[in-house]
């Protein structure tokens, strides 16, 4: 029995408010959240139960209600990856949601979020040192989206042209992947590059109809909320 959280939320984790809406997409990750805890608490040893519990927070995360619950959660996920990695140390898995819960700390703890900052850039290029093509590209993937958000020097890491490499790079890995071209849209959007965003609309308007057959179920409908209403803001109206 690994000597870590508990069978419940963790301490100041925050529920869903009293008399809100259920949230389907909410209860689901929790389902899931709770099926990774039992899974890691049964394991006497560090294992591949450790970082899907870090997934599993990541993704619970997203539907915090307070910022407390973000934190509890977030902390939950980094813990069970650093006890993973002081095992594992080549667990590409673990670096990576390390570095996806460092970033839901970040999104709160601003004061410290450049810490936080530089340690998902070093995780997500250990995890692309040790399994690039992992989670559809993912850690090229979240090292361009940390370039392309951060603010650029002397501030914080933000740069376009390692963004650009990234993004370009997680695209290439895994093209039929929605998150990758869409986060290329965007970028070559906010770069003013006419073409190169034409082509990735194109490119997305094909790949799409595939993608909801490939990416189906219940573990993927919080992504298509999200994809579809990125889709609809970055189509443009030549193809509505």
């Amino acid at each position: 029995m690994l000597a870590s959280g508990c069978s419940g939320p963790p301490a100041g984790e925050a529920s869903a408010p009293q008399g809100a809406p259920p949230n389907p997409l909410r209860e689901h990750a929790q389902a899931s959240l709770e099926r990774a805890r039992a899974a890691h608490h049964a394991a006497s040893a560090p294992t591949d139960a450790a970082w899907r519990l870090g997934s599993a927070c990541f993704e619970r995360a997203e539907f915090a209600v307070n910022d407390a619950e973000r934190v509890a959660l977030a902390k939950e996920g980094a813990e069970s990856c650093r006890r993973l990695l002081a095992a594992q140390p080549k667990s590409a898995e673990g670096h990576y949601y390390l570095a996806m819960n460092l970033g839901q700390l970040a999104r709160v703890k601003k004061f410290e979020a450049l810490g936080f900052v530089k340690e998902m850039e070093s995780s997500f290029l250990r995890a692309r040192d040790l399994n690039a093509t992992f989670s559809h590209a993912g850690p090229d993937r979240n090292l361009g989206l940390l370039y392309f958000k951060a603010p650029g020097w002397p501030v914080s890491i933000g740069s376009d042209k390692k963004a650009r490499e990234h993004l370009r790079r997680a695209a290439e890995l895994a093209p039929g992947f929605p998150d990758n071209r869409l986060n290329l849209l965007e970028a070559h959007l906010k770069w003013r590059n006419t073409a190169e965003a034409n082509a990735e609309r194109a490119a997305l308007e094909k790949l799409l109809p595939a993608a909801r057959e490939q990416f189906a179920g219940p573990d993927w409908s919080a992504s298509w909320v999200e994809w579809q209403a990125r889709w609809e803001t970055l189509r443009g109206p030549g193809l509505r």
